[in-house]
């Protein structure tokens, strides 16, 4: 008898488990642009010269809990490039990089998250550049996350990975005269993420309906 009891008290406890965990969805943060850096560096000639993308949205669906059922879909608009450098801005965008025009977006879509330790973690996604998709992992961190009064809750990212340019059709360079090329083939893509949770909309609350006037002869 008692052993029927505790079998059952088991079996009910599995269950209530595994509905708590198969009721918990990922929470949804928007990209916060403002306090947000999409940033890559390249060789040129002969050291690294940074430049980032200034205008990106994007939503990671969060599971504090568990950070393999996370996900993350960005849009970086290609025409917002900017390296300090007007001429070389308006060369990056186009057909020799990037063709802003032909192509307005670039977009990252996760495929799977794997922890790794702490609050690092690997993020295995589709990046897509000149409509062309390939594979790519970065190495991510979540920085930190809460409640910032006013500001909402907010979490920290940060992520970095490395392509090869000539994978997604960004093909052009020039030799130099004593030997080698102006760019490197390899780009350095570092990113500082700040992300707010969406939080329900409270209705307003509805205005009090007039009172009716009362005049002193209609008082009984």
């Amino acid at each position: 008898m008692i052993r029927t009891i505790r079998a059952s008290v088991l079996t009910l406890s599995a269950l209530a488990l595994a509905a708590a965990t198969a009721t918990a969805t990922p929470v949804a943060y928007q990209i916060d642009k403002v306090h947000s850096d999409v940033g890559f560096k390249v060789r040129h000639l002969f050291s690294k010269t940074p430049g980032r993308f200034s205008d990106f949205s994007g939503t990671i669906m969060l599971d504090e809990k568990n950070m393999s059922a996370s996900s993350v879909d960005v849009t970086i608009q290609t025409a917002s490039i900017q390296t300090n450098n007007e001429r070389r801005d308006k060369h990056l965008r186009s057909d020799d990089f990037f063709n802003a025009e032909k192509f307005p977006a670039i977009t990252f879509k996760s495929m799977k998250i794997t922890p790794v330790e702490g609050n690092k973690f690997k993020v295995d996604g589709n990046l897509t550049i000149r409509d062309v998709t390939k594979p790519v992992t970065l190495d991510a961190e979540l920085v930190g996350m809460g409640a910032v009064g006013m500001m909402g809750s907010r979490a920290g990212f940060q992520a970095s990975t490395s392509i090869n340019r000539k994978d997604y059709g960004v093909l052009w360079n020039k030799t130099l005269d004593n030997g080698g090329t102006m760019l490197d083939d390899i780009v350095y893509i570092s990113l500082d993420v700040e992300a707010v949770k969406d939080e329900p909309k409270l209705d307003a609350p509805k205005p009090d309906a007039p009172k009716p006037d009362v005049k002193a002869g209609d008082k009984k």
